[in-house]
């Protein structure tokens, strides 16, 4: 991506006149692999914060947004990502919608973490689910719950509260607002309270 495009991404982040719309414009006009190059150059929490900031006024995210329910069954769909920490910042979140309604009586997504430290911290599995009570978006990334399945190719199913999972999983939610069509940013909680640790995810679909 060229380095014109990422500077425009930035003055629009850090323009205290910039609005919603204008991330989600500058966004939906790019391809996929430019628009994952664009998110990835957003680094740090300072960054991040404020891009959560600007879209607040977005009508609030549905666990459909993120993939909608005519999507077939165990059918992966990969959000490439960038986290807001100081290392090991690029990872990918992969979703699948449950194997029947049977499985849940939500409107909910299996997924885990796939990243380059995931055979020490694990997989960090989540089911997605809709959070209508909660201030800070109307769905999160749930680690406290498990898939009952995963699908095929995908690694062990592992409880977040064991080994060195524990220390970054454990008791996390991540709750999930929308930048453009297909990016969104979450905030990261433990137990209910902000970890002011930010990522911002790019939907393959």
């Amino acid at each position: 991506m060229a380095d014109d495009k990422q500077d425009e991404l930035h003055s629009i982040v850090a323009d205290d006149s910039a609005s919603a719309v204008d991330l989600a414009d500058f966004f939906n006009r790019l391809p996929l692999e430019r628009a994952v190059a664009a998110a990835r150059s957003l680094s740090g929490t300072r960054v991040q914060g404020r891009l959560w900031e600007l879209v607040a006024s977005n009508p609030p995210v549905v666990t459909s947004d993120l993939v909608p329910i005519d999507h077939p069954a165990m059918q992966a769909v990969v959000f490439h990502g960038k986290n807001s920490l100081p290392l090991f910042t690029e990872f990918e979140k992969i979703c699948c919608r449950p194997s029947s309604q049977a499985d849940s009586s939500l409107n909910e997504l299996w997924g885990y973490n796939r990243s380059p430290t995931m055979k020490v911290v694990g997989p960090g599995y989540y089911v997605t689910h809709d959070t209508p009570d909660s201030d800070l978006g109307a769905c999160a990334f749930d680690y406290n719950r498990l898939p009952l399945r995963a699908a095929e190719g995908w690694p062990d199913i592992k409880p977040n509260g064991r080994g060195v999972s524990r220390f970054v999983y454990n008791r996390m939610i991540d709750y999930m607002r929308r930048v453009a069509d297909d990016v969104f940013i979450g905030l990261a909680t433990r137990d209910e309270k902000s970890m002011s640790s930010w990522f911002v995810l790019v939907r393959e679909l």
